[in-house]
């Protein structure tokens, strides 16, 4: 075996063959593929996999993974074998909530670019010919989706990397893996050391037990699946073709179907989630089959057996003839964990990703780790999107649990997590909670979405209704928040909002090099601006506050945007960055009477001379001190005011009894939202994400490319000069009275262009808005689109914005 490599990867699952596939598709030779299994059924979940591949997914990244995925996999076949039967997939409905979901994940999958139609239930008998057709109302059809042979397919891979120079070697366990200096050096296995600066920990169920080597959590959570195989079924006796049928999912039972020749194979989540822990899995030399493989549990097996067979009777006459408890991997929202480690430089990892995702998942880690920036954004995947306490044994478990039991669900894209809560509070909690805040939750924090204490202000108000899909998690309250903050004054607790500080004499270089607005700038000064990759994308957009030469305040759109910070510090110690959010706290005072207010509680000079837009203060509140920013993401007069969190709830109470004669209220989310759409602000992994860049984005006035260096820059004018391919534009509902949610598929001439990304109804300007990313053919002002709403297409105009104050008199005043 090698002593050494450019990269050793560890797992020869399909994750690990995909990612040493692409690896060397992009030039690398010196590649080596470890596990402690037989190659190439090595005993990981991929051993045992079902296969089944449905490509459509709430998540456009996922989706997008998963149409990689099957175009890799069709490419690909072992011994004159598939890897990939392209039979079709469909999902049935047997209730009218699954119908019309069915009818909004068609739209789905055209934003995403997949073909789907719906099927009527007789044209999904003809298709799957063992269903019972009386028992469904309907389906999606996916013709592209299909069944992937995970082990083939893996192999496959392995074959093509190992004509390019790669090596792979089963039955060698890693037992450590040495870092020094903050690096990866060496992988220790039992059949030797390997010196390299590169690993990639392709582990899957085992993928904890890896990253501890480096002393990283890798927050995943082994979890047993029930998966049946059938005895020979009637009508299948002379079917000698591998697999004929589509793929066939039964959500309002969480059950699957698979066709093998003479049989069907079945998978359930209904039942009761059973996590097993990394330590306890068996070794390969322990397990009486593998060890992805578990005692089967029949009686938890019983229900979805009944339903199997009501849906397709044929079943009636087959018993179980093979079954098994399979372990895969979850995660705490249930997506994949992708990127470099913080703890080892060098240490990537590739974790929680099943097949339907594998080949495309594989391309993008080796996109990531050969120019630094994949292709397609990972921001949902990012290993740094997860808070401290999210990483923690007990919340892996709890979570990785209910994703578990969700697999299925119709899930409300605003639908918060159950328990554990509450988990993170801001010092007004408890303010809020006498006001009857409804909360919702986002990163652990409980977030009000309004108040009911502001329910006496619907009345005599023409509050535009929200029904069906974009009612949940909706009140009228919603519509008199943004109203009174338009009208009189509010509060907004703007706690969750991640926040740093970065000190230092490097500070203003540092910063500098990773923003594309100019922050060299006389302290007080507060800076929208952008923080690009490599390739000109968006990573993130934040504000930057200078409080002294060598001090700035940055508003931070979550964990990955510190981890960025401080990959990029640098080795100088010129800088420091610290994480700032749990030690304070911020309210934001918006609305016309907004200065009237924070006045009649501070000595400080609050007038548009003595503290303009945009500028940053230190002033006291009462006997509070506290960070005053001008700044408004709603579009109204007012500051963000920031102090230590033992000092919050005295602000909140000295704000609120100076309100009281003002008619202060508590605005919650909900307004909020609406409020930020009517300005035309974006918000960042929703609006804006790393596959687009500033001048299509409508940023470009946040981007000084004359100011001199920064990352992405080089990238971005290329870009420019090659001119926009799309532009993100907002529409405006010729009906007021509809109302999306996101992620619809926008039509112009008869097809499918584009997606909506957030959209409100404007309470201000009386219409219903979208935003949505079109093509430049399409985006121009006063063109006529369709959004496709469950089904509906409804028409929509492409309009100026901001559709309120386009002059901003009202935060400027």
């Amino acid at each position: 075996m090698e002593t050494s490599a450019g990269v050793v990867v560890v797992g020869a699952g399909i994750v690990g063959c995909s990612v040493a596939d692409h690896l060397t598709r992009l030039g690398w030779r010196d590649v080596v593929v470890v596990d402690a299994g037989p190659l190439f059924e090595a005993g990981g979940s991929t051993s045992h996999a079902p296969g089944l591949v449905f490509q459509t997914n709430p998540s456009r990244t996922m989706s997008r993974l998963a149409v990689e995925s099957v175009r890799r996999y069709r490419e690909l076949e072992l011994d004159g074998q598939p890897a990939f039967y392209e039979v079709g997939g469909i999902e049935v409905a047997t209730t009218d909530e699954r119908w019309r979901d069915l009818k909004r994940k068609q739209g789905l999958a055209t934003s995403w670019g997949i073909e789907a139609g719906l099927l009527s239930p007789e044209e999904c008998a003809e298709r799957v010919p063992l269903l019972d057709g009386g028992k469904v109302l309907g389906g999606l059809f996916v013709p592209s989706d299909g069944i992937a042979k995970a082990v083939r397919a893996a192999e496959a891979m392995a074959r093509e990397a190992e004509g390019r120079g790669a090596k792979f070697y089963g039955q060698t366990p890693v037992t450590g893996i040495e870092v020094r200096d903050g690096r990866v050096r060496a992988v220790e296995t039992q059949k030797g050391r390997i010196e390299t600066g590169t690993v990639v920990s392709c582990a899957g169920m085992w993928g904890p037990l890896v990253g501890r080597m480096v002393g990283m959590d890798v927050p995943l959570s082994p979890m047993q699946h029930q998966f049946v195989w059938t005895t020979p079924l009637a009508g299948l006796e002379e079917e000698e073709r591998e697999v004929v049928h589509p793929i066939l999912r039964h959500q309002d039972r969480s059950m699957y179907f698979r066709h093998q020749r003479d049989r069907y194979g079945i998978g359930s989540y209904g039942h009761r989630p059973m996590p097993v822990a990394p330590e306890r899995i068996s070794a390969h030399d322990e397990a009486p089959t593998m060890p992805s493989i578990m005692e089967f549990t029949p009686e938890d097996f019983e229900e979805a057996w009944r339903d199997a067979r009501e849906l397709l009777p044929a079943l009636e006459a087959a018993e179980a003839d093979e079954a098994m408890n399979g372990l895969f991997s979850f995660t705490p929202d249930g997506m994949p964990l992708i990127g470099e480690s913080r703890e080892a430089r060098g240490f990537w990892i590739a974790e929680a990703v099943w097949v339907t995702h594998a080949a495309g998942v594989g391309k993008a880690v080796a996109e990531w780790m050969t120019s630094g920036t994949p292709e397609i954004d990972l921001r949902e995947c990012d290993i740094h999107r997860f808070e401290p306490f999210a990483r923690s044994p007990a919340y892996v478990v709890a979570r990785s649990s209910q994703a578990f039991r969700e697999v299925y669900d119709i899930v409300h894209p605003m639908q918060p997590m159950e328990e554990p809560r509450p988990l993170r509070t801001s010092p007004f909690y408890v303010r809020q909670r006498e006001l009857g805040a409804y909360f919702l939750e986002a990163s652990g924090w409980e977030r009000p979405q309004w108040y009911r204490a502001n329910e006496p202000h619907v009345a005599g108000r023409d509050i535009r209704e929200l029904d069906g899909w974009a009612g949940r998690y909706w009140s009228p309250v919603v519509g008199a928040e943004h109203l009174l903050t338009r009208e009189r004054v509010a509060l907004y607790d703007m706690t969750s909002l991640k926040k740093a500080e970065v000190r230092g004499p490097g500070a203003l270089a540092f910063l500098e090099r990773l923003n594309t607005n100019e922050l060299d700038k006389p302290p007080g000064s507060v800076t929208y601006t952008l923080m690009l990759d490599e390739a000109g994308g968006i990573w993130s957009d934040i504000t930057v506050a200078r409080l002294g030469e060598e001090h700035f305040q940055l508003g931070l759109n979550g964990p990955r945007d510190l981890v960025w910070l401080q990959k990029n510090l640098p080795d100088d110690g010129s800088v420091e960055v610290r994480d700032i959010t749990t030690g304070t706290c911020c309210v934001g005072v918006w609305g016309p009477a907004a200065r009237e207010l924070v006045q009649s509680v501070s000595e400080d000079d609050l007038s548009n001379e003595a503290f303009g837009f945009f500028r940053a203060r230190r002033i006291h509140v009462g006997e509070v001190p506290v960070l005053a920013l001008r700044v408004s993401y709603v579009g109204e007069l007012g500051w963000e005011l920031y102090t230590t969190a033992d000092l919050g709830l005295r602000l909140w109470d000295l704000l609120w009894r100076a309100g009281e004669p003002l008619g202060v209220i508590a605005g919650g989310r909900g307004a909020f939202n609406g409020l930020r759409l009517e300005k035309g602000y974006r918000m960042w992994g929703t609006d804006i994400t790393t596959e687009h860049d500033p001048y299509e984005a409508g940023l470009d006035f946040a981007v000084k490319p004359e100011k001199g260096e920064f990352i992405g820059r080089e990238a971005l004018a290329r870009r420019r000069e090659a001119g926009p391919r799309r532009r993100l534009s907002c529409l405006v509902f010729e009906d007021p009275s509809v109302v999306v949610l996101g992620n619809e598929p926008v039509y112009a001439e008869g097809r499918a262009v584009g997606y909506v990304t957030s959209a409100a109804y404007g309470y201000s300007v009386g219409k219903s808005i979208a935003y949505a990313w079109l093509p430049e053919e399409h985006a121009a002002v006063g063109e006529r689109v369709e959004v496709q709403y469950f089904g509906e297409r409804f028409g929509a105009v492409v309009s100026e914005e901001p559709l309120f104050d386009p002059a901003m008199k009202r935060m400027r005043g």
